[in-house]
Formats: structure tokens, C-alpha cells, sequence
């Protein structure tokens, strides 16, 4: 009972901080992409700590929350992205952790995030361009913001990776000691 109580109250900690930094996102608009990845960073560790499950519940929540309280509604759907992304990558990650026959399996998660990144980005660079760009559309603008977002994930993980290593990696045995 007493370590439910201790996940819950870390949640509700990690909650709270992801949900200040969505707001602070609206506040500070040059940093808003940085603040939005610390703030998805969050679910991050929720999913490494309690599971896919609990992260998704925790993701959830977190949107709902930043949906009531942001001043921009739509920095928390591109938060909610970012923590997709970051869900469906540790699962893809726990998947082939257990499959022992598989070789290469660093290339397979990468492949399988740009999947993951392209299923979502794509589709949204296609059918929203407004969203995303001030001016019109055109073909040679679509392969520019599509690389771009190429080079984009590619920064985004490997900082995800940086943070879960070496700063979640100190804070954990701190916040996490019995």
C-alpha cells in the first residue's frame, strides 16, 4: 500500500511539473518546443518507472489537465504527440527486449520510430499545413519541414535518451530511495 501511495505522489509531482511547463510553453513562445519536450520528458519516465500503461493513463491525464488550464490549446496536442511518440518508442524498445532472436535491434527501434514519427507528422504536414507554416504550401516546402522534421526527431530522441541516462539517471536514486 505504501508504495502505491509513493507512485502516486511522484505522478502527481511529474504531473503538475508537465503541466507547468505547457503553460510556461504559452508564456515564453521561443522556447515553447523545449519546454514542451521537458514536459513530455515527464511521461518518459513515468513509462520507464511504472510501464506503458500507467504512462498512458499518465499522458492522458496530463493533456486533459493542460487542455483546461493552457492558454494554448494547441501546444498541448503537440505535447500529447511528443508523448505518444515517447510511448509508442519504449514499447517498441520493450518488445524487442524480449525477443531474443532478433539481431540489430538498435536499427529496428530506429526504424521503428521514424514509423512511428512519419505516421504522425506526415499526415499532419499534409492535411494541416496552416498549423505548421505561416505561408502556402508547396511541393518544395513540404520536402524542406518534412526533412526538417527528419533532423528534428532524430535531436528530440537523442536528448530523451541524454536525459533518461544522465539526469532521470541521477534524480532517480534520490527521488526514488525507499
Amino acid at each position: 500500500m505504501h508504495v502505491n501511495a509513493r507512485k502516486i505522489a511522484l505522478s502527481g509531482v511529474l504531473a503538475a511539473f508537465a503541466v507547468v511547463l505547457i503553460v510556461l510553453g504559452s508564456i515564453f513562445e521561443t522556447s515553447t518546443l523545449f519546454l514542451l519536450a521537458a514536459a513530455a520528458f515527464c511521461v518518459g519516465i513515468v513509462v520507464r518507472e511504472w510501464g506503458i500503461a500507467y504512462g498512458t493513463a499518465f499522458l492522458t491525464a496530463c493533456t486533459l489537465l493542460g487542455v483546461i488550464v493552457s492558454p494554448q490549446k494547441m501546444y498541448c496536442v503537440t505535447f500529447a504527440a511528443m508523448g505518444i511518440y515517447l510511448l509508442l518508442a519504449e514499447a517498441g524498445w520493450e518488445a524487442l527486449a524480449k525477443a531474443e532472436r532478433i539481431q540489430k535491434k538498435k536499427i529496428i527501434l530506429w526504424v521503428w520510430k521514424y514509423l512511428v514519427f512519419n505516421s504522425m507528422f506526415l499526415p499532419a504536414l499534409y492535411f494541416f499545413p496552416s498549423l505548421l507554416v505561416a505561408k502556402k504550401m508547396t511541393k518544395t516546402l513540404f520536402f524542406v519541414m518534412a526533412a526538417a522534421g527528419q533532423a528534428g526527431i532524430f535531436i528530440f530522441d537523442r536528448a530523451y535518451i541524454y536525459f533518461q541516462a544522465e539526469v532521470w539517471g541521477r534524480l532517480r536514486g534520490k527521488v526514488m530511495k525507499q
